[in-house]
């Protein structure tokens, strides 16, 4: 399966894909398009995207009320308190993406007692990963039930979050360590891919399934990606 992620996923909804709309908070947190025009920008040095949108988003009751079960909704928890909350409003059917790892946000997001989340009416119910994620914490979310991995998160860099390439050498060792460790993981690989070769490497590492989101800033770029990716034995 292939994934768009945030922020292109809140937009685009095509065919043999899932988009991941998101992230959401319990609380809206203003100001998202003007963030993003603030703080999203093209680093030579890193030679990648670097935003630092700090989880902007119009809440968690707009992704309820615009939820359909063809997408899949992000969510981000700032504290632990709000997890009784989120479970009380979301439907217990509601694919989700739990996102522990947003390196642009003013604090740490809480990645504790997760495990409240799954159940066998979810289709999905996905950890994302951050690049810079423990062993050992990813022994945690496992020993807590959690089957579906997403890696990776944006690399924390000063001026936010880095998407693109950069991220590749970082998801490498997470699926390694995932593909060694347990035998039935489902490993969304995204970071970097712009093309069918890239896609290919993740699956040679032994991921499952794809996410892209910074290859939608380039039309003819994500139009051959998807062409291939639609049409691929």
């Amino acid at each position: 399966m292939f994934f768009i992620n945030p922020p292109f996923g809140n937009y685009l909804n095509l065919p043999q894909t899932i988009s991941i709309k998101g992230s959401y908070t319990l609380e809206p947190r203003s100001g998202l398009i003007q963030q993003i025009f603030k703080t999203l920008r093209y680093y030579s040095k890193y030679g990648g995207w670097v935003n630092k949108i700090g989880l902007r988003n119009p809440g968690l009751d707009y992704a309820i009320k615009n939820y359909h079960s063809s997408h899949i909704v992000s969510i981000a928890i700032l504290e632990e308190e709000e997890i009784p909350k989120i479970l009380n409003k979301i439907p217990t059917n509601m694919n989700i993406e739990l996102n522990i790892s947003c390196p642009n946000v003013d604090k740490n997001l809480c990645h504790n007692n997760l495990s409240s989340f799954l159940n066998a009416e979810r289709k999905w119910c996905i950890i994302k990963l951050s690049p810079l994620v423990s062993y050992n914490l990813i022994d945690n979310y496992y020993k807590q039930g959690f089957r579906q991995f997403h890696c990776s998160n944006t690399v924390p860099v000063k001026e936010g979050g880095l998407s693109g390439k950069n991220v590749m050498n970082y998801n490498k060792e997470i699926i390694t360590y995932l593909t060694s460790q347990y035998k039935d993981v489902e490993i969304i690989a995204g970071g970097g891919i712009t093309d069918i070769y890239d896609i290919n490497y993740y699956k040679n590492l032994g991921a499952t399934h794809f996410a892209a989101s910074t290859v939608f800033f380039c039309p003819f770029l994500s139009f051959r990606l998807y062409y291939d990716i639609i049409n691929q034995k």
